[in-house]
């Protein structure tokens, strides 16, 4: 391994939340066609990249509290594979911060920054390659290697960039202690008949993209903001129908589930839109799990450098 790419190295993997998800029919190789707009947050897992222990001839990857196979190990070995990188065994160690199975698309983070961190450690591949290798690994990864604002289509692996809000957009996060499955969630969606056809989708999408292609926090049509697969998460899991009234109740402009779901954001687009998210979190004071404020960021939040 080069000097120049002396170990550890460490890089954020922020949550992503859906400004509107719009579902259309099933694709030939099994997934939805989408549109959403995917928005990374100060909500952030962290993690850290170094050489494996002594006697350790295999990347590892560690993630405390979190069992099975995990997203980041695939990434990291689909990187050697597409790099041809040899470099010595690494192990990377996750520090969960981002609710498990909750629409916040913290898996997919995950092995985001872990492809930003071994181009970094290597000094190998570009960031055309990244996108590439993530889109084999799940339709939300692709919009989280360079984080901030993506309009995503096809199922998620088509990506235009949008300009970054330009005032920041105050995130209320109200997790649930549910989980759901993401294709749990789509199963139900298409068991309910809430696809729309593709015709549909596609002009949602030429929407979004007109609504924020001059950076608006939000769109002045709230429409554009609905979650097709919100009633299929309610189906799921009934207690998000409380939620959404809490978020509202605390002042939050706009409510909705955050892609399957089950966490429930609320969004506060005007002045100072982190302070009053805050605001709203201590108005919630007391439930379990915990709300969250967290605020929109961009690429440099989650760059990889050393500790």
């Amino acid at each position: 391994m080069s000097p120049d790419h002396a170990l550890p190295l460490r890089a954020l993997a922020p949550a992503k939340i859906n400004l509107g998800l719009f579902v259309g029919p099933t694709r030939a190789d099994g997934r939805h066609a989408i549109a959403s707009v995917m928005q990374s947050i100060s909500l952030a897992d962290q993690l850290t990249l170094e050489l494996a222990p002594p006697g350790v001839t295999r990347d590892e990857v560690v993630c405390p509290g979190v069992p099975g196979e995990n997203l980041a190990a695939r990434a990291l070995a689909l990187f050697r594979a597409a790099t041809g990188w040899d470099g010595a065994a690494v192990r990377i160690t996750i520090d969960k911060r981002i609710p498990v199975a909750a629409g916040l698309g913290g898996g997919s983070a995950d092995a985001a920054a872990t492809l930003r961190l071994a181009r970094a450690a290597s000094g190998m591949g570009d960031e055309d390659l990244l996108f590439v290798l993530a889109a084999e690994l799940g339709a939300d990864v692709p919009a989280q290697v360079a984080p901030g604002r993506w309009l995503a289509s096809g199922a998620g692996e088509s990506l235009q960039v949008l300009p970054d809000p330009v005032s920041p957009l105050g995130v209320l996060v109200v997790p649930l202690a549910a989980q759901l499955s993401t294709p749990t969630v789509y199963a139900t969606a298409d068991r309910l008949s809430l696809a729309r056809d593709a015709f549909s989708v596609q002009a949602f999408r030429e929407k979004q993209g007109q609504a924020f292609e001059l950076g608006a926090p939000l769109p002045r049509n709230v429409e554009l903001l609905h979650n097709d697969l919100q009633a299929a998460a309610i189906e799921l899991c009934p207690e998000i129908r409380g939620v959404l009234g809490q978020a509202e109740q605390a002042g939050a402009e706009v409510a909705f589930v955050s892609g399957s779901g089950p966490t429930v954001i609320g969004l506060f687009a005007h002045a100072n839109g982190l302070a009053r998210a805050e605001r709203a979190v201590a108005g919630l004071a007391g439930r379990e799990p915990a709300a969250l404020a967290a605020v929109s960021v961009g690429a440099d939040f989650a760059l990889a450098s050393a500790p």
